[in-house]
């Protein structure tokens, strides 16, 4: 008896142990992995105050990028929005040949490397790409200026919109919206008065990442963008161009600024996802 008694309190005690030091290992690893790297880069930005941060991103050269950076940012979303919510109606509410193949090609973008998104752009909307000799004979440039940019950064951010809003809409079911096609609503008025605020929160949650990974795009708009300082650098390029002129200051202001951004997105982002997760 005192044997079990005594196998039974060490294996209490085990499990104390094994419980915190996974915490502990898990806290290390998210410290070392990200809390260290960014608390390092707010340091660096902030070494010597607020003045060199606010004189960096004042000039002309991060003026235009952070405009540059809004005006992809914000058309990638707007294009995303309104395909992530058509292609999420298509793929919950209808049963059409192909439906499967678009369900594996909205998630393209996550399998595959961003810079190949840039590369595949430029075969096809280049200048000798297979539509872009025809875009330039009517005066379209596409790639190396901001539509490009446009392109590459809403082909990354794609998935977001469709995959936060599908699940809620299959989570309601259509029963109301029938009843609203019975009683003589027309497609629209039942998209704007029950499918659209049924969706509210999960489109915003939604909405709210691709901001974010819009505004955070790197690899495929380095590719299509030329890199034209003042004309075609996101902030993102912006930082990537002062770290190589050696101007570091200018370099983690805008990295701050990024940061900032994406932090806010995030509780943001989060608390919409409550909202959306308590309305379903």
């Amino acid at each position: 008896m005192a044997d079990s008694d005594g196998v039974v309190a060490v294996r209490g005690n085990r499990r104390p142990v094994a419980r915190y030091g996974l915490r502990v290992v898990a806290l290390g690893y998210l410290l070392v992995l990200l809390a260290a790297p960014v608390a390092m880069v707010f340091y660096r930005a902030f070494q010597h105050g607020v003045g060199p941060i606010w004189s960096a991103l004042t000039t002309s050269e991060a003026r235009s990028a952070i405009e540059v950076t809004l005006i992809v940012a914000v058309a990638a979303v707007v294009l995303n929005t309104v395909f992530g919510v058509g292609a999420a109606l298509l793929l919950v509410r209808r049963r059409f040949p192909g439906r499967h193949l678009l369900d594996v090609l909205v998630d393209i973008p996550q399998a595959v490397s961003p810079i190949v998104v840039g590369l595949a752009l430029i075969l096809v909307y280049g200048k000798f790409g297979f539509f872009g000799s025809w875009l330039e004979r009517n005066g379209l440039k596409l790639i190396f200026s901001l539509p490009g940019m446009v392109l590459a950064t809403a082909f990354v951010s794609l998935p977001l919109v469709v995959r936060s809003v599908a699940p809620v809409l299959a989570e309601l079911g259509d029963e109301q919206e029938q009843a609203a096609r019975t009683l003589g609503a027309s497609s629209w008025q039942t998209f704007r008065r029950i499918t659209l605020p049924s969706i509210r929160d999960a489109l915003a949650y939604g909405v709210v990442l691709s901001l974010a990974r819009s505004l955070g795009e790197y690899g495929a708009v380095t590719v299509v963008s030329g890199h034209v300082v003042g004309k075609t650098l996101t902030l993102t390029l912006f930082i990537d161009e002062r770290l190589q002129n050696f101007d570091q200051p200018a370099a983690y202001s805008a990295a701050v600024l990024l940061a900032i951004i994406a932090m806010g997105s995030l509780l943001i982002s989060r608390r919409l996802r409550s909202r959306s997760r308590s309305a379903a």
